[in-house]
């Protein structure tokens, strides 16, 4: 049975997305992206992980294609080839950090050799090469307090990967910018994308592509801004967006 494609590039998230909670993609799931792959679809990693902790997961896929890691603060080109990478000032992760121990959330900043976070902060941070901060705490109030501090040191990119956390990359920096890098490496349009998330990390590239589609368990906010809404991520919900949105079956077409 032949299938043709009606998205040239599939973009999905991995936490809460391609990956169960488990933290594993389901055979089932592979299946369909196998299938997506064959019928000439390019298959993009979109993510706030860093490449080394996205990269297995694209390996276990076969994908060769462009990745997007970090929030969009690393795109590569293909698997270990990196396309661009944009920094964050260290200044700017000065005064974030302080506002961590302000409110004593927990916090992790990504540099480019590691993730360091409240546990393992040394300190030296004009000596690295710095990506993303990030801040967790179930305390809605705390979040909102530090919410408005990095609202208004300006300059920033400010997101969520769940409800307790806040994600921030430099401004203009998310996923939608690394995603339209990509169509320009694969020589495509954003009306060419199907992408798939759960979270704010992925608001802004479900805004801008052809099709947007918000996860089963995607938050409100992400449910209510996208084109359609698919399964969860323990129900094969990516399965289930290539077989409505993205493969058709030749013979039916023609039929």
């Amino acid at each position: 049975m032949a299938m043709t494609a009606k998205y040239r590039l599939l973009a999905l998230d991995m936490d809460g997305t391609l990956l169960n909670d488990e933290e594993k993609i389901t055979p089932e799931t592979v299946k369909w992206i196998h299938r997506a792959v064959d019928a000439g679809v390019y298959v993009c990693l979109s993510t706030g992980r860093a490449f080394r902790s996205a990269y297995p997961y694209a390996e276990q896929l076969g994908l060769k294609t462009p990745l997007v890691t970090v929030n969009g603060s690393e795109v590569w080109r293909a698997p270990h080839e990196l396309y661009r990478r944009s920094l964050m000032d260290p200044e700017l992760i000065k005064q974030m950090h302080a506002i961590a121990m302000e409110y004593g959330t927990w916090y992790w900043a990504y540099s480019v050799d590691a993730v360091y976070n409240k546990n393992s902060w040394d300190g030296n941070i004009d000596g690295r090469e710095w990506l993303k901060f990030g801040y967790h705490t179930e305390d809605n109030e705390i979040r909102h307090q530090v919410l408005l501090k990095l609202q208004n040191m300006g300059g920033l990119e400010i997101t969520n990967s769940s409800p307790f956390n806040l994600e921030i990359n430099p401004l203009g920096v998310n996923k939608a910018s690394g995603i339209k890098e990509v169509c320009g490496l694969l020589g495509i349009t954003m009306e060419d994308v199907v992408a798939v998330g759960d979270s704010l990390n992925d608001l802004a590239v479900i805004q801008q592509v052809g099709l947007g589609v918000a996860m089963g368990n995607a938050q409100e906010t992400v449910k209510q801004e996208a084109d359609a809404v698919t399964a969860s991520n323990n129900e094969d919900g990516i399965a289930e967006v290539i077989r409505r949105f993205i493969l058709q079956d030749e013979a039916e077409i023609t039929g």
